[in-house]
């Protein structure tokens, strides 16, 4: 750990550090450290565990980024970040550090996580229920959080039953809109049907980051059979049609499934 911050430090050295490393700041490095955080989830999604170090690495490297600048500008060093997560660790685990009961439920649990949590943010006037919800979030990451906190005060339907029939009526506005309302009301209405589908994830206890993922790396592996089933004509897909693709997506369907049947 202190080699790499020594490392960090020269790089950010306007004496003799790296050119780009000296014009970053914390605006410009941000979505690094977003896509570094996604591919360390990418890694684990695969199993990919030899790939896992190296991305833990590199986001270790922003944390580390940040903390240089935030140090450069006076405002905290990378010691105080490590400080203030060991605190806030022990300080939520007070049945493990504390004189807390372990005798709780995981529920249980997690309830007195929200409370302290809460208290945390109280303690920094966050006095408002969606208070404290980063709004930098990936879309339906933050809807599932809005939602988590509605529901904590009672703002939330008591059954999953209730939620498919809000996304019934959302799907009915948006066939509506599709033809009588202009662009930016589609787009309102599609974003109401999206914030209702992350509201059915979250009753089914089903996280949509990972849900939607492992959609992509779905279609992303079928597709690529089709790929591979016309290529062995000499063919690609744009010397096909939707008919013999959609078979061709069936058959990879039906393939994956008996590779799973026992």
């Amino acid at each position: 750990m202190p080699r790499l911050l020594a490392i960090m430090a020269r790089l950010r050295d306007p004496a003799g550090g790296c050119p780009w490393d000296l014009e970053q700041d914390f605006a410009s490095i941000a979505p690094y450290t977003i896509e570094e955080a996604y591919e360390v989830a990418d890694a684990i999604e695969r199993q990919a565990w030899g790939e896992l170090e190296g991305e833990l690495g590199d986001l270790l490297l922003q944390v580390v980024y940040h903390a240089q600048m935030a140090a450069e500008a006076g405002h905290f060093d990378f010691a105080a970040v490590a400080r203030n997560v060991s605190d806030k660790m022990v300080a939520r685990h007070p049945h493990v550090f504390g004189a807390d009961s372990r005798d709780k439920s995981a529920d249980q649990q997690v309830a007195d996580w929200e409370r302290i949590k809460a208290a945390e943010r109280a303690a920094k006037a966050e006095t408002g229920v969606l208070d404290g919800v980063a709004v930098g979030l990936p879309a339906l990451m933050r809807a599932v959080k809005l939602q988590k906190r509605a529901a904590r005060v009672g703002f939330d339907w008591p059954t999953t039953g209730e939620v498919l029939d809000k996304i019934a009526e959302e799907s009915r506005e948006l066939v509506e809109a599709r033809d009588s309302l202009s662009a930016d009301e589609i787009e309102d209405e599609m974003g109401d049907l999206l914030f209702v589908m992350a509201n059915l994830a979250r009753h089914l206890k089903v996280d949509p980051e990972t849900a939607l993922r492992r959609a992509n790396a779905k279609f992303t592996r079928r597709f690529r059979a089709i790929e591979a089933a016309l290529a062995r004509d000499g063919r690609r897909p744009e010397d096909s049609d939707l008919a013999e693709m959609d078979a061709l997506w069936n058959a990879a369907k039906a393939a994956e499934k008996a590779a799973r049947t026992p």
